[in-house]
Parts: C-alpha cells; sequence; structure tokens
C-alpha cells in the first residue's frame, strides 16, 4: 500500500514528553486531525486525536502539562505487506477512519486514510468530454429522444468521414452489427465461417444466430490476432472438403490490427468475404490505414469500455451503399415502404437511439486524445515494469499502431505465480485485472468446433496466451497516481 501524500511528516510525532500545548501546534499545522504517539525509540504507541487532547484539558490539563496522563491502550495497526482490503476490514472492525501502518520492529511507515483506502481501480471505465451533453440537450429540445434522428445521421457521416468509408449505419451494439453482417452476406443455416478464436464471445456467437457453424483460426504470436498460417490450412482443409466457408471473421485484439496485408489475399484467392470485428480497435491504424476499414464490412463498438462509448452501442461500416441501406432496413425490424406496417422477411429492433448517437458524436472529437491516454498507460506500465524478469508485453508490430485499448501482458513459468493468481493478489488491493479472452474453442458454448492452430502438431498460440496473460487496468481517465498504483502493487505481488 503506498500512499504517498499520506506518509507521515516529523509534525505528526509526539512523545509523552511532548506539552498539550505542543501538540495541539502539531495539529494545527498539519491539519491531519491525528498525531502519533511513540516511545524514545520510535516505536508507536497510539494515535491522538483532538478528542483525546480536549478531554485531557476537560479533566484539567494545562497547556503546559506532558502528555503521560494519556491512557495506555493497544495500538490498532496493521503490517506493511497487508492489503487494501485486510486494512478496510480492520478499519469496519474497530469502527476507526485512520489506520498506521507499521514495519516488523513497530515503527509507523504511512497512515491509511478510510477515505483513500477503498478507491477502487477498474479495469476501463467511460470517460466523457465536454462535448456529448450538448448533443444530448439538442436532442431532448427538438424531442428526437427515439431511435433515428439528426444525431444518429451525424453521428453515421462523421464517424465514416473520419475513418475514410463511404458508409456507416449506426446500431445498439457491435454484437448487432456483427450478426447484421453475417445477415448481409449470407450466411444461413448450414454454412461455414472462419473466426478468430482468442476473442470476446460476441465475435462467435453470431454465427450461432444464423445456425452456421464456426470454425476457429489460432493467433500467431506476433500480434496476437489471426495467424495467417492456420487461415491457409483452414482454406485447403476446406477446399479438399469441399464446404468452403461462407465468411471470414477477422478480429482485431485490444486494439491491434490483424496483419491484413496477407490475410486479406487468402480469403480474396477463394472468393471469400471478410468481416472486419474492429470493436477494440477504433483509432488504431494499419500502415497508416484506419483500423475497421478493410473488410468487405467493418464493426466498432462503444461498449462502456471501449476507447469511446455512447454506454452501448455499435457501428457497420462499408464502401458498399447497398449493403448499408439493406442493414439499416433489418436493423428498423425489416418493415417495407408500404402505408401500413408490412414485413417480408425477418427484421432486427437494432438501430442506435438519437440521444445514444449524441454521446457518440461528442465522443468522437475526443477519440485521439483518448488513444493517446491509453498508449500513455501502456508506456508508464511497460517503464515501471521493464526490470521485472519473466513480464512481457502484447507486441506491436512495425505495420501496427495499437490504441492500447487494454494494455496486456503475460507471465513467464519463471515469475511464480499465475495471472488468477495475480489477479486475486490485486483484487484485495482495489485493483480490478482480467484474464485475456478464454479461446473460443475452449468454450463450453464451442466445445467440438474446429480450430486450426499456427503450428501443426502444437498447441494453439491462443491457448498459451490465455493462460499466461493479465488485462491490467488501462481507462484513458487514470491518474498517474492510479497507474503508479498498479505498478506499485504489481511489483509487491510478483515479489513474494
Amino acid at each position: 500500500m503506498d500512499h504517498e501524500s499520506l506518509r507521515p511528516t516529523a509534525d505528526r510525532f509526539v512523545q509523552r514528553t511532548d506539552t498539550l500545548g505542543e501538540a495541539l501546534a502539531r495539529l494545527d499545522r498539519t491539519g491531519a486531525g491525528l498525531l502519533l504517539l511513540t516511545d524514545a525509540s520510535g516505536i508507536f504507541e497510539r494515535t491522538v486525536s483532538d478528542g483525546d487532547l480536549r478531554r485531557l484539558i476537560l479533566g484539567g490539563a494545562s497547556l503546559t502539562d506532558d502528555l503521560s496522563t494519556l491512557p495506555r491502550r493497544d495500538p490498532v495497526v496493521i503490517g506493511a505487506g497487508a492489503s487494501r482490503r485486510d486494512a478496510l476490514a480492520l478499519m469496519n472492525q474497530h469502527a476507526i477512519s485512520h489506520l498506521p501502518v507499521v514495519d516488523s520492529a513497530g515503527r509507523v511507515l504511512e497512515v491509511l486514510d478510510r477515505r483513500d483506502i477503498d478507491a477502487q481501480i477498474l479495469l476501463s471505465t467511460p470517460h466523457m468530454g465536454e462535448s456529448e451533453m450538448a448533443f444530448v440537450e439538442e436532442a431532448f429540445r427538438t424531442n428526437w429522444i427515439a431511435p433515428l434522428g439528426p444525431n444518429v445521421d451525424n453521428f453515421e457521416s462523421e464517424l465514416a468521414a473520419l475513418v475514410g468509408v463511404k458508409h456507416a449505419a449506426a446500431v445498439s451494439s457491435g454484437t448487432a452489427a456483427l450478426h447484421l453482417a453475417l445477415r448481409l452476406l449470407g450466411v444461413a443455416r448450414g454454412d461455414t465461417v472462419f473466426c478468430s478464436t482468442l476473442t470476446f464471445a460476441a465475435s462467435a456467437n453470431p454465427i450461432l444466430y444464423e445456425g452456421a457453424r464456426p470454425v476457429f483460426i489460432d493467433s500467431e504470436p506476433g500480434s496476437w490476432n489471426m495467424s495467417p498460417v492456420a487461415l491457409a490450412a483452414a482454406f485447403e482443409s476446406a477446399e479438399r472438403s469441399g464446404a468452403m466457408p461462407k465468411a471470414v471473421m477477422i478480429v482485431n485484439l485490444y486494439g491491434q490490427s490483424a496483419d491484413m496485408d496477407v490475410l486479406l489475399p487468402i480469403c480474396a484467392r477463394y472468393g471469400v468475404p471478410v468481416i472486419e470485428d474492429a470493436a477494440e480497435s477504433l483509432g488504431a491504424f494499419y500502415k497508416g490505414r484506419p483500423s475497421g476499414t478493410f473488410g468487405r464490412l467493418g464493426v466498432f463498438s462503444f461498449n462502456g469500455n471501449k476507447i469511446i462509448t455512447t454506454s452501448g452501442g455499435g457501428m457497420l461500416m462499408s464502401d458498399d451503399e447497398a449493403l448499408i441501406a439493406k442493414a439499416r432496413f433489418l436493423a428498423t425490424q425489416a418493415r417495407d415502404p408500404a402505408p401500413h406496417y408490412e414485413h417480408s422477411e425477418l427484421g432486427f429492433n437494432y438501430r442506435m437511439s438519437n440521444l445514444l448517437a449524441g454521446v457518440g458524436r461528442g465522443q468522437l472529437r475526443v477519440l485521439k486524445d483518448r488513444v493517446e491516454a491509453r498508449r500513455a498507460v501502456f508506456e508508464r506500465y511497460r517503464a515501471g515494469l521493464a526490470d521485472l524478469p519473466g513480464l512481457e508485453w502484447m507486441p506491436e508490430p512495425s505495420w501496427s499502431r495499437s490504441t492500447r485499448w487494454l494494455t496486456t501482458c503475460t507471465l513467464g513459468p519463471g515469475v511464480g505465480m499465475t495471472p488468477i493468481e495475480l489477479i486475486h493478489v490485486l483484487s484485495a488491493d482495489f485493483i480490478e485485472a482480467r484474464p485475456v479472452w478464454k479461446p473460443m474453442h475452449l468454450q463450453p458454448l464451442y466445445a467440438g468446433a474446429p480450430c486450426f492452430p499456427h503450428r501443426i502438431g502444437e498447441p494453439p498460440v491462443a491457448d498459451q496466451i490465455f493462460h499466461r496473460g493479465v488485462c491490467l487496468p488501462s481507462g484513458s481517465n487514470m491518474s498517474v497516481e492510479q497507474v503508479d498504483r498498479v505498478i506499485a502493487a504489481v511489483r509487491k505481488a510478483l515479489a513474494r
């Protein structure tokens, strides 16, 4: 527990030989409301509050009397190696708001304050700017509250212009956008779709929505994204069996693009369209070109933990105007252009609300700043933990400029702690960390689904990343002090 601002200065310490007047003056100078009583050798005895001093005065003591009459009591302290959760439990047990941390000799190292001790650091929280409210208020003022409206139209056109795609449809979630993408490409029951295995379930689940069968593709170690070697092997197998996939879903993991110049030609060779799942990579670049613009269709997510957020939402992108027009039709319950409610095909309630689109328009204006902030968080972690053996960061190839949406690392065998153990230790200090995504081919939902590995005859690279990987708090609104607190907690944990 490192609280630099709470490390006691000399003015915070008193001894029984000090006078009541001197103690009151120190309380006044420090403004801390609490003094630390020690013996002559610096061993902690008890805390002294302004209430304790008032009681001495009410008992007849004068300002020139010393503190020798202060009652003796067993001190409530905690050791230097304890967690924040342990400290808070001790505070609750004794109904106190301050807790001295002592070394093995009983000397005070710092004083924990209840107001700070239970402050949590979460993995990735929303980060609002200054423009969002103006767009939301405009929606209220004009009564455009329901789905569709000027904010939706402008959010679509502004994001499309930002990344250099011609057309966009704003929808209720990234998952909805992926589902529509599969439907637009004609994926149906019995079809096959190739999909990155190292991803969140939302990438693969829409394949099941359509009754299709996923075939999972392993990661490459150099980017953690889809392996071209594994993808080529999957296509060769499909060609031999005469069952080619209807689509390939390439996922950009943790804010980093896949190696598109290698993957896309493989798909083009077999005439199979690509859906680029860029849910985690808005603001990233591949060889200078924005992420999300390489597939026949691209998808972004604006979930609450993403680089920018609309609280919930997604965007489907394409240069094909007809595809996006069809997406909008399907996303509004596939209502036919008739004077009455007529439906000739199955549709969905997937359109984004005008209110949330207003939030998105404001967030777009700070996208570059949010990316730079997350990259700065990553760089501070890397510098602060550089000397720890066995800790390796998610690689960033020369062709990639990642957003570092989440700062992700792996723990080598020599670290002496598993990712789950580290996550539990950090949780005890009120720091939220997470495992990396569990590969889809290891999920019970997808038991039996094929997975093509990066190296024939070896376990998938994705499995190794999962078993060794940890995601650290990465929000663009993290303070330097918060990042340093995580660094200190990781160092302490791995030094055990």
